[in-house]
């Protein structure tokens, strides 16, 4: 069973940074995919960033330039360091795993939720104005 555990949200000026971790346990696919999504409130949840095994990045076109994702030499914990932080990212912010099958879009791919089968509890994220 993966489970997947996020830290680091929390309150921040606007302008200001957080990272985000999620430490993953129990993983047993070799091809597979990690990311962050978000969901504002009354909003639907939304791709922000993903890396997969083979170090691939993809970024949703809001985050690009402010926020990076990586992952830890174990590759079991994921980063998501956001710097230049706006009101508008203020929302949950939830870790997903899942295996890579086939794909011909590795972003479309990466943006689609129902491509991750294990999900975390979410941490939120405020940027106060």
């Amino acid at each position: 069973q993966v489970q997947l555990i996020e830290s680091g949200g929390g309150l921040v000026q606007t302008g200001g940074s957080l990272r985000l971790s999620c430490a993953a346990s129990g993983r047993t696919f070799s091809r597979y995919a990690m990311a962050w999504f978000r969901q504002a409130p009354e909003k639907e949840r939304e791709f922000v960033a993903a890396i997969w095994w083979s170090g691939s990045t993809y970024y949703t076109n809001s985050v690009k330039g402010r926020f990076t994702i990586s992952r830890a030499n174990d590759a079991d914990t994921i980063y998501l360091q956001m710097n230049s932080l706006k009101p508008e990212d203020t929302a949950v912010y939830y870790c997903a795993a899942g295996g890579v099958a086939w794909y011909s879009d590795a972003y479309a791919y990466s943006a689609n939720p129902k491509n991750y089968d294990h999900w975390g509890q979410g941490t939120q994220v405020t940027v106060s104005a």
